[in-house]
């Protein structure tokens, strides 16, 4: 299974919020600490504060951060939100499946039961499991905070 760059994107912008937890964080420095453009970013923003996952804050003392907390917020869900429209393989795009197997496939049913274990597995992982403890991500994330501490404003 291939993830899009978007989700991947995703993924990082939510670690990096629940990372610096109890601030506004700004679309620059995640678009710096997460080694991705702001072009991306924001388009990636406003479709997470679409689905809730971000709260974001307009002006010039604006910013982001997390929709609810990171103990809350499950990878599963966030992979399923975003990837919901891109399908795995041709068989699972619907109207625009052209596979002449499909009826007679049994790598279909496969995939996905691939897929579902996939999402399963994702499920299982907070938003906290990924951050909280995981000293060489804060030293990229956050090297002024310890897990649980807010940063200072």
């Amino acid at each position: 299974m291939r993830i899009t760059k978007r989700t991947n994107i995703s993924m990082r912008v939510l670690m990096y919020c629940a990372a610096n937890d109890g601030r506004l964080v700004t679309k620059a420095e995640i678009a710096e600490r997460c080694n991705t453009s702001e072009n991306h970013l924001a388009q990636v923003i406003n479709r997470l504060g679409q689905l809730g996952f971000l709260h974001t804050q307009r002006g010039r003392n604006g910013g982001l951060t997390l929709g609810r907390a990171a103990e809350e917020i499950r990878a599963g869900e966030v992979f399923r939100a975003l990837e919901a429209d891109t399908p795995v393989v041709e068989c699972f795009a619907g109207d625009d499946n052209t596979c002449p197997l499909v009826d007679a496939c049994r790598l279909r049913p496969a995939i996905a039961e691939a897929v579902e274990a996939f999402y399963g597995r994702m499920d299982a992982l907070s938003l906290w499991d990924l951050v909280c403890g995981n000293g060489a991500l804060m030293q990229i994330m956050a090297p002024e905070v310890t897990c649980g501490q807010a940063a200072a404003v």
